[in-house]
């Protein structure tokens, strides 16, 4: 992430001494020369870090420091005091100050304090957005296989990993191009920086501009303070744009500028800056066919596909099907506490004949389904849906031919049936954790596994979502594909 810096002093030498000790490309400056605007600056304009001559805070400097770190991005404050006393210096510290600083201190020293300044707040800054998106590292080896097409992909994809170059990932809905994207960031000299997702089809063109690319205070109605957009959030690591073809041609204009020129322009601004980013761009559209027909831009294209990914269906690969679903039990039995072993014989054979249009997706919803449904050790074909249980000729297809399944009571109805006999406070918990766990399946189902969605949808903090995933084992990369 770029890390925004705001410079105020009223000593034009230390200024430019500031500004020449912090030109790098990582970081954006803004001075300013006096406490006039300092307030409307802090408060219209993202800012990590706030070097400030004592002298322009007005007032009671320990509140304005606390004033400073209550801001939304919790600036880091670094206080240039004229003071060379110790209990004035502790009391600054003590109000949340990150460094008390005397102006005459040496150049040396300056470099040494404000390098470790700069290196710290952009960890901060890296774990606080991993927090937020709940990140969890994929790699290739994930893609555990026993195809050989899968295997010969994998192979190509390894030739790409170390490289910096723009890839499109193609591939029909469900097969996990995100899930591969993110692996390709871990396994990529880029790992240590963040990987940032975005979905063209979640959001209208005129936010998706917006949160691309930014925007300054009064870009539009409502933007009270600039916002930093998902290429800025990215910087030195990966962007990964979720069903590009559903760009408008605005917006493909845009993008073409910014791949081409390393560099953006926040809505609204006029001057643009530049950027370090890897672009991962994926579709399940024919990229092709939408530019023979006018919707989508040839040279955006070509940027684009540098090297294109195209992941095979499951239907292709159905060696994998067995292990997938072992491992997606396992993983519900767990989150939902049940006690599923595995999979009868017979619902498995009905897995690996299924088509599986929707892909390792739709696989991993018929699991979870099985295991929510099942009322014994083993998973059988009546716990699977019914299309799964046709013939070719339409005719149902169970585990014995008298056997029907009874209509109740159904597992849930069993389950509030044994809590009624029960402790009242014990029953209570034990609803409101599987309220819970179930809860935040369905909503990570709907958010493709991306926890800033679920929290926006939830109406919760991401923190909070996080929080709730760990404390019921609920694991984020199962739902995002």
């Amino acid at each position: 992430m770029l890390l925004r810096i705001l410079i105020a002093t009223d000593d034009r030498r230390r200024a430019n001494q500031l500004r020449e000790l912090l030109s790098d490309e990582d970081v954006l400056i803004t001075t300013l020369g006096n406490q006039d605007n300092l307030w409307e600056a802090l408060g219209t304009g993202a800012c990590d870090l706030l070097l400030i001559d004592e002298s322009l805070f007005e007032g009671n400097t320990l509140s304005a420091i606390q004033d400073v770190r209550a801001l939304p991005d919790a600036p880091e404050a670094v206080i240039f005091s004229r003071q060379d006393d110790p209990h004035h210096r502790a009391e600054l510290l003590a109000a949340n100050a990150f460094a008390v600083l005397n102006p005459s201190v040496t150049k040396a020293e300056l470099i040494k304090a404000l390098q470790t300044l700069v290196e710290r707040r952009a960890e901060q800054a890296r774990q606080i957005l991993l927090a937020e998106q709940g990140e969890a590292e994929s790699r290739l080896s994930d893609f555990s296989t026993s195809s050989p097409e899968m295997r010969e992909f994998l192979s190509f994809v390894r030739r790409v990993v170390d490289s910096d170059s723009t890839l499109l990932v193609l591939g029909e809905t469900g097969v996990g191009k995100e899930f591969l994207s993110r692996a390709i960031h871990t396994e990529s000299p880029r790992s240590d920086a963040p990987f940032v997702a975005v979905n063209c089809s979640a959001l209208s063109q005129n936010l998706l501009e917006s949160e691309l690319f930014g925007h300054v205070e009064g870009a539009f109605t409502g933007a009270q303070r600039s916002r930093r957009g998902y290429f800025e959030l990215a910087h030195n690591g990966t962007l990964f744009i979720d069903e590009i073809g559903e760009l408008s041609p605005q917006l493909q204009v845009k993008l073409l500028r910014a791949i081409q020129d390393r560099a953006i322009q926040p809505v609204g601004a006029e001057e643009d800056f530049e950027v370090n980013v890897r672009i991962i761009a994926a579709t399940n559209r024919d990229l092709v066919t939408e530019m023979a027909e006018g919707r989508f831009r040839p040279d955006l294209y070509y940027r684009l596909s540098v090297v294109s990914l195209e992941i095979p269906p499951l239907r292709r690969r159905k060696e994998d099907i067995p292990s997938l679903v072992e491992s997606h039990v396992e993983h519900f039995r767990i989150s939902m506490n049940r006690h599923v072993e595995s999979v009868a014989d017979e619902a498995m054979d009905l897995l690996i004949r299924h088509p599986w249009p929707g892909n390792v997706r739709e696989l991993i919803n018929v699991v979870e389904r099985a295991v929510l449904l099942c009322q014994g050790e083993h998973i059988l074909p009546l716990d699977l849906p019914e299309e799964l249980r046709t013939n070719l000729d339409g005719a149902p297809k169970s585990s014995s031919p008298d056997f029907q399944k009874p209509p109740e009571p159904t597992g849930t109805e069993a389950e509030e049936s044994d809590l009624m006999t029960r402790p009242y406070h014990d029953a209570r918990r034990e609803l409101i954790e599987a309220f819970e766990r179930r809860y935040l399946q369905a909503l990570l189902g709907r958010a493709n596994g991306r926890i800033a969605d679920a929290a926006r949808i939830a109406g919760l903090n991401p923190r909070s979502v996080y929080e709730k995933m760990k404390k019921h084992s609920v694991r984020k990369e199962f739902y995002k594909l």
